[in-house]
């Protein structure tokens, strides 16, 4: 079971602070050189991820995406992590000694981009059975169903923990992986269960729970709570399981230190609600390029939809190829499923192929839109700013009486007067984006987890997210801990 997206208490008693945001096309990855071997036949690796990564996000080329590797060249080589945009999105082991691969993978597969995982590969190659010889798990489970399998050998020497070097987030010269990273172990030595790292709570969830036991000599312990790119205890790539086996970095920002984590999980866009597949989604599905090509008008909206709460997000208007300054910025009940249907404007469509929503258009002042059958049609005289590329656009979603503020740069709109959005069919609203052009525009998303650099930093009233403005009194950001206490 995956770690929950809304509802219920978020107190594990051992709280994960930190995360890092892996992006495909930056070809982001940490490395780390040992000086001399560990053991390279026995060794367990946990971590927590969360995928962004599709079939519908074509960011990240479909690739495989290694999240461990290391190699002497591509016959010879380590590798562990999950399926990119296959069919089957599962986890996977790979050892190759001299072109010949010893392969598992999972039958199962894990494709939400919404939730966080636990995945552990447990390896040792001692074992005189071989399917105790590799150990897949998520979240608490082992895999027991794979596509394919093919065991090491008895004794069979990895390349893992070898005195070259070892990456993470990549496979050397590509594979890149695409999504969050949080709570890494690495146990040299040892062949460990899930159970070390995490617990089953009263609800039947997986949670995280601490490690308290050795590491071995090339063991470590990252938990991305530095934003430096230095090799030490002060990098991204900081060991503190006091080892001192410090990563280098590689094309990672401090914008990529996050706290999405498995213990306060924060919406992001959601990739799978992408109607034509246009939608380019990067940066832990916090940035969107909208393409038009075939003249769709088209929005996306996020992972997390609410019935009730107040809460708030900041919408970066970053670029456009040409033409207006069309960008679409507002709430939805759900995407859209029809053709030329943007926030708050459509051409005519029923109830059947449409989704409520509420949209301000970026090409002029005094509009915002809603302009749907669930709504019978209305435009608004709202007494708004024209807005363009390089503002900043908020919205504040009172879920509890059915109203939308808008904002500009920090400004609020209207003189402070709000959208009546009325009750949404479906109970839920989601945050979205896009356009009313056949331009390509770009949004960057922050509900809390900037993929832009904050010039002043501003939490909610619980502490959570880093906005460029200050919060509405009252409001939220979306994620996991604010939806148990307000969701």
């Amino acid at each position: 079971m995956v770690f929950p997206v809304v509802g219920g208490t978020q107190d594990t008693g051992y709280e994960i602070s930190n995360s890092l945001r892996f992006n495909y096309v930056d070809s982001a990855n940490l490395q780390f050189t040992p000086s001399s071997a560990g053991t390279e036949e026995t060794f367990t690796i946990s971590a927590w991820i969360k995928k962004s990564m599709n079939s519908a996000n074509s960011g990240t080329g479909g690739q495989d995406c290694y999240l461990f590797s290391s190699e002497v060249d591509s016959n010879n080589r380590t590798v562990m992590g999950v399926f990119g945009s296959s069919g089957t999105q599962g986890i996977f082991f790979e050892n190759k000694v001299s072109g010949t691969s010893s392969y598992v993978d999972s039958a199962a597969t894990f494709r939400d981009p919404s939730a966080w995982m636990h995945c552990v590969w447990a390896i040792d190659t001692t074992q005189s059975t071989d399917t105790n010889r590799v150990k897949l798990y998520v979240n608490g489970s082992q895999i027991s169903s794979f596509d394919s399998t093919s065991y090491l050998s008895q004794n069979t020497v990895t390349q893992w923990s070898r005195a070259q070097v070892n990456y993470i987030g990549s496979r050397a010269g590509g594979n890149y992986y695409d999504g969050y990273l949080s709570e890494v172990h690495v146990i040299d030595g040892q062949q460990l269960a899930p159970t070390e790292f995490g617990e089953t709570n009263d609800n039947g969830v997986w949670i995280p729970k601490q490690y308290t036991g050795s590491y071995g000599t090339n063991g470590y312990k990252l938990e991305f709570k530095q934003t430096g790119t230095s090799a030490n205890s002060s990098g991204m790539g900081a060991d503190t399981s006091g080892n001192d086996n410090h990563f280098s970095v590689s094309n990672l920002a401090a914008t990529d230190v996050t706290t999405d984590t498995p213990t306060n999980n924060f919406a992001t866009m959601n990739p799978l609600a992408n109607f034509y597949a246009e939608h380019t989604f990067s940066e832990g599905n916090c940035k969107i390029v909208t393409e038009n090509s075939a003249n769709h008008y088209s929005y996306s909206t996020s992972t997390m939809g609410v019935a009730n709460g107040k809460w708030y997000a900041e919408f970066k208007a970053s670029a456009k190829s040409g033409g207006n300054d069309w960008f679409s910025v507002g709430v939805a009940e759900a995407m859209g499923t029809a053709s030329n249907l943007t926030l708050g404007r459509d051409t005519g469509h029923t109830s059947s192929d449409e989704a409520g929503q509420i949209g301000w258009l970026g090409y002029g002042t005094d509009f915002v839109y809603q302009n749907d059958a669930y709504y019978s049609g209305s435009t608004s005289d709202y007494d708004t700013d024209a807005y363009g590329v390089g503002d900043i656009l908020s919205v504040a979603l009172d879920a509890d009486n059915n109203r939308v503020y808008f904002y500009k740069n920090g400004t609020i709109q209207n003189s402070g007067t709000h959208f009546n959005i009325g009750v949404s069919p479906t109970g839920f609203w989601h945050f979205a984006v896009g356009d009313f052009d056949n331009q390509n525009y770009t949004w960057e998303c922050n509900f809390g987890n900037a993929p832009f650099s904050i010039s002043s930093g501003n939490a909610d009233a619980n502490g959570y997210g880093n906005f460029e403005y200050a919060v509405p009194s009252g409001y939220y950001a979306l994620c996991t801990k604010n939806l148990a206490e307000y969701g």
